[in-house]
C-alpha cells in the first residue's frame, strides 16, 4: 500500500530519459548550435540484452505483479478485519474535531502501511539493486530517504486528505468530479514547489561544473525556445549507477536537470540529443498536456469508485465497521478501487506516455540531427540499466511509460527527413541565434 495522497501523484507520469557526457573542448554558443553533425557511421544495431539484464527484466515482471496483488491483499485485510474502524476509533480520540480526525487517521495509516512495506522496500529498493549492481547507496541513505520520504508524504497527507472526504460530505453525487477538477491545481503547485523544496531534500543539486557543456545545453535551450534557465548538476551518484536528466518547473523554477552520473557515462554529443529531447517536452508543452489527461483519467476512476463503492459497503457494512464513504474509514477501500480501476486503464494512460515520448524523440532528432549519437545514447542507456529491447507486448502495455529501447534505436537510425528535403514537424520551434 502507498500513502494516498500520492494516487493524486499519477498525472505527474512526467518523462525521464538517461543522459550524460564526456568533456570536450570549449566552444562559443553559437558554433555549440550550428555545428554540423559527426560524420554519419552507419545504422546502430540494437544490442541483445545480457542474462544479467534479463534476470533483472523478468524479476522486476514477477515484483510488479506481486506489488499490485500485495497492495490489494493488504487492503483488503485492513478492510475485512475491521481494522480501518479501529483506525478511526483511534483518530477520533486524539483529534476529537473531525479534521484533525481526519488527518490522524491518515497519519496512523500510513505509519502502519509503511512499516507493512517496509520489509519488501528494503528488499526491492536497496538489497536487490546492489545485488544488479544498480546502486551505490549506503543503507543509511537508503532508510534516510524512506524516513523523508514518509515525512514528507504525511504533511502533504494531512494537509491534503480533507478535501475529498470534505466533498464526500457536501456533494455525496458530484464527489468525484469535484476532486478529480482539484487535482489539477494541487499538480500545477507540486510542480512549481518539489524542484525547490522536495528534491533537495534527497540530494544535492549544485551548479554543472563542467562549464564548457553547460554553455553548448544553454545554447541550446536558447534555440529551443527556452530561455532564463538554470543548469543544475545533482549527486546522485551516491545513490544509483542509472541516467537521468529532466527540464522541470516553470516561471522562477525552469531549470534543466542532469544527474552526474548522467555526465559521466554519456558522450556529449548523446548528451546534447539527451537535453534536446527533454527540451522538447517542455517545448511541446507535455507537462500541461499530461496534466490534463492524467486529470481526466482520474474523474473517470473516481467516478468508477463512486459506482461500485456504495454496493461494496451496503453488502459488507458489518465487516468494514463503515456504512459511508465519507467515513475516513472508507480510505482503504478507495485505494483498492482507484488501484484495480486505474490498472485497467494503465494501458490507455502508457500509450499516451508513450506517444509523447515518441515526440520529444522526434524533437531531439530534429535540433541535433545526430542521429547516431542519439542510437548509441539509447544502446548506453540499456548496458547501464539494465534494459530489454523488445519486451513481451503484456509488458509494454502494462509497465513502458516510454517506447521501447529497441522501437527508439530503430526510430533514431531511419528517421532524417533533413537529408532528403522533406518537411520536419518542430523545425518552426526552433530560433535562429545569431
Amino acid at each position: 500500500m502507498r500513502a494516498p495522497f500520492l494516487l493524486f501523484c499519477l498525472c505527474l507520469l512526467l518523462s525521464v530519459v538517461v543522459v550524460a557526457q564526456e568533456p570536450a573542448p570549449s566552444m562559443s554558443p553559437q558554433a555549440a548550435i550550428t555545428a554540423a553533425p559527426a560524420a554519419d557511421q552507419g545504422p546502430v544495431p540494437v544490442p541483445e540484452p545480457s542474462e544479467k539484464a534479463l534476470r533483472y527484466h523478468h524479476t522486476g515482471v514477477a515484483w510488479w505483479v506481486f506489488n499490485n496483488i500485495w497492495g490489494w491483499v493488504i487492503a483488503l485485510l485492513f478492510l475485512f478485519t475491521g481494522f480501518s474502524a479501529r483506525i478511526r476509533d483511534w483518530a477520533q480520540r486524539l483529534g476529537r474535531k473531525w479534521f484533525f480526525t481526519v488527518g490522524f487517521y491518515f497519519v496512523i495509516f500510513s505509519l502502519i502501511s509503511f512499516l507493512i512495506d517496509l520489509p519488501l522496500s528494503y528488499y526491492q529498493g536497496y538489497v536487490r539493486q546492489h545485488a544488479y549492481g544498480m546502486s551505490n547507496q549506503s543503507l543509511d541513505k537508503w532508510f534516510s530517504d524512506s524516513v523523508i520520504s514518509l515525512g514528507v508524504s504525511l504533511i502533504v497527507g494531512f494537509l491534503l486528505i480533507w478535501v475529498p472526504y470534505l466533498l464526500l460530505k457536501k456533494s455525496p453525487r458530484r464527489w468525484w468530479l469535484y476532486t478529480g477538477l482539484l487535482s489539477i491545481p494541487l499538480l500545477l503547485l507540486m510542480i512549481l514547489v518539489q524542484p525547490i523544496w522536495i528534491d533537495p531534500l534527497f540530494n544535492k543539486f549544485g551548479p554543472m561544473k563542467n562549464k564548457a557543456l553547460e554553455t553548448k545545453i544553454l545554447a541550446l535551450a536558447e534555440r529551443a525556445g527556452i530561455e532564463g534557465s538554470r543548469v543544475f548538476e545533482v549527486a546522485k551518484s551516491e545513490d544509483t549507477k542509472a541516467l537521468n536528466a529532466y527540464v522541470t518547473g516553470f516561471a522562477n523554477t525552469k531549470r534543466i536537470v542532469l544527474w552526474d552520473t548522467t555526465i559521466a557515462k554519456l558522450s556529449e554529443d548523446e548528451l546534447l540529443f539527451v537535453m534536446g529531447h527533454e527540451m522538447g517536452h517542455y517545448v511541446l508543452g507535455h507537462v500541461w498536456k499530461t496534466i490534463g489527461f492524467f486529470a481526466l483519467l482520474i474523474i473517470v476512476t473516481l467516478l468508477a469508485i463512486h459506482l461500485t463503492a456504495g454496493w461494496l459497503i451496503n453488502k459488507y457494512q458489518h465487516r468494514f465497521g463503515f456504512n459511508s464513504l465519507s467515513d475516513v474509514a472508507s480510505l482503504p477501500l478507495i485505494i483498492l478501487l482507484f488501484s484495480v480501476y486505474f490498472f485497467l486503464v494503465t494501458p490507455i494512460a502508457l500509450a499516451y506516455t508513450r506517444a509523447s515520448e515518441h515526440e520529444s524523440d522526434r524533437f531531439g532528432l530534429e535540433i541535433t540531427r545526430n542521429n547516431h549519437a542519439a542510437a548509441t545514447a539509447f544502446v548506453k542507456l540499456q548496458e547501464e540499466n539494465l534494459g530489454v529491447p523488445r519486451p513481451h507486448i503484456l509488458v509494454k502495455l502494462w509497465q513502458a511509460s516510454h517506447p521501447t529501447l529497441g522501437e527508439r534505436i530503430d526510430f533514431c537510425n531511419a528517421y532524417r527527413p533533413w537529408e532528403e528535403g522533406a518537411p520536419m514537424y518542430y523545425d518552426h520551434l526552433f530560433k535562429q541565434v545569431k
